[in-house]
């Protein structure tokens, strides 16, 4: 086939060299050969069926895919980049194969709602991947949070030690995330998941063709309602790259806990050599080098949704060939992802916690002064502003002498205030402060396991 043999009378010379290059998309688009065949088979259908083309033809086609689907699969296929594209690659070497019948498949659509077609059910099946991966790191979450229901630790405000909580219940945080995390993906997924076939270039075809037939073969919930927006609008691109990079920014900031809990001024946590590396020239180092990949990746993530965002922003109606560049940003970003979400996966199910280093850090920093505050105002009847003032000088006393606030004399609280006795030490302690958080969502243990419980119940764990 010439270079001219896909566009007809109307280009009477080949395309310069560098428009050759620059227009072909082949060498990333040629990722949707499959979703590209199985909108064929589901258009020639179609086509048979409202007796636009004939059964003969439709077996033909068929037939000629399948083959076509084979060659690709063994990497026999010769993909060439004059042809551009994917869809003009499989049409070309369809037409080799079975000859007139292959030209009649394009009967009815164009290269614009094929490719949007495309993509919209590789999206579909990437979000479908994603979101069992998103479930199995929940669950691994979910499992070492149930194991470290009563492990102690400090819980930080602006990085500061503000208040011991237990590790569990800092695992469960991030299970809260990555649900929401799913509730986006899945959102996106149902407005996605409509139909452009048959939008054709943009205003729709002059043929009698069945757009809820294709729709429902290729599993969509219904046809595109507007035949320019079909092919003009990318928005659950944007969106897939949008709850991808919110995803991918939960994944940072746990990875970032992690470089900083194997780092030797936390020394929380360890990780075994599935997922770390060692140093070219400091035999004693162990680098978090996985942890620290996930939380360069959701840059990468995040550039992704950027990328597309600035090339469609000044686009008009309907189709503009700047929307070939669609489909790198969600390949890069979908594979980026897969990889990440494994890996933090894998991470959390290694890792093995220094539960007595993460005790003593708790006990660090008067975590507890909140509870003495707290003390105040329900056994004393102190207004909290001014029990917060009187804690505040408890904490200077303590921290004038190097100690603990429950390592404080009772005189010395009482000559702060004649209204603490020796209850107070009760409330002190950090076992007493993370128990005595027991409302609904709080770090208390016994809160801990019925999160762990009802979330375990959501994802079928126990079943």
């Amino acid at each position: 086939m010439s270079k001219n043999d896909m566009w007809g009378g109307r280009f009477s010379g080949g395309p310069a060299e560098i428009m050759e290059k620059i227009n072909a998309s082949i060498g990333f688009d040629k990722n949707l050969y499959k979703q590209d065949i199985q909108g064929s088979l589901a258009h020639s259908d179609m086509l048979a069926a409202q007796g636009i083309i004939t059964t003969q033809d439709r077996d033909a086609i068929h037939q000629g895919l399948a083959e076509i689907q084979q060659e690709i699969e063994a990497g026999t296929f010769d993909f060439k980049t004059e042809l551009e594209d994917i869809h003009m690659n499989v049409e070309a070497r369809l037409r080799e194969k079975i000859g007139d019948p292959g030209a009649r498949l394009h009967t009815g659509r164009s290269r614009n709602d094929q490719v949007i077609t495309d993509v919209r059910l590789w999206t579909r099946d990437a979000l479908d991947g994603l979101d069992a991966l998103m479930a199995d790191l929940q669950r691994a979450l979910i499992d070492k949070a149930e194991a470290h229901a009563d492990v102690l630790m400090p819980g930080y405000t602006h990085l500061q030690s503000a208040q011991p909580v237990t590790f569990g219940h800092h695992l469960m945080a991030y299970v809260e995330m990555v649900g929401r995390d799913r509730g986006r993906l899945a959102d996106c997924r149902r407005r996605l998941n409509e139909c452009p076939l048959g939008a054709a270039a943009l205003a729709g075809t002059s043929f009698p063709i069945d757009r809820q037939m294709t729709a429902k073969a290729l599993g969509f919930d219904r046809p595109t309602a507007n035949s320019m927006d079909s092919v003009g609008s990318r928005d659950f691109i944007l969106e897939f790259l949008a709850a991808g990079s919110i995803h991918a920014i939960h994944l940072s900031r746990l990875a970032e806990e992690i470089v900083m809990w194997m780092s030797d001024r936390f020394a929380f946590i360890s990780l075994s050599d599935a997922f770390t590396t060692g140093s070219s020239i400091m035999p004693q180092k162990k680098n978090p080098d996985a942890a620290e990949l996930v939380r360069g990746h959701a840059g990468r993530i995040i550039g992704c949704a950027t990328s597309l965002m600035i090339t469609m922003k000044g686009l008009p109606l309907a189709y503009s060939k700047d929307m070939q560049d669609d489909k790198p940003p969600v390949f890069e970003a979908a594979g980026l992802l897969e990889l990440c979400i494994a890996a933090m996966t894998g991470m959390v199910a290694d890792a093995t916690f220094n539960t007595a280093r993460m005790r003593e850090a708790a006990e660090l920093g008067y975590a507890t002064a909140t509870d003495l505050a707290d003390w105040l105002v329900r056994e004393a009847d102190i207004p909290f502003r001014e029990a917060h003032h009187i804690t505040g000088a408890a904490v200077k006393l303590a921290d004038s002498r190097g100690c603990a606030l429950d390592e404080l004399p009772l005189e010395d609280l009482k000559a702060i205030d004649a209204r603490i006795d020796d209850r107070v030490f009760a409330a002190l302690s950090v076992d007493a402060s993370v128990a005595a958080r027991a409302s609904y969502g709080g770090t208390a243990p016994e809160q801990v396991r019925k999160q762990v419980n009802e979330a375990r119940k959501a994802l079928g764990m126990d079943e």
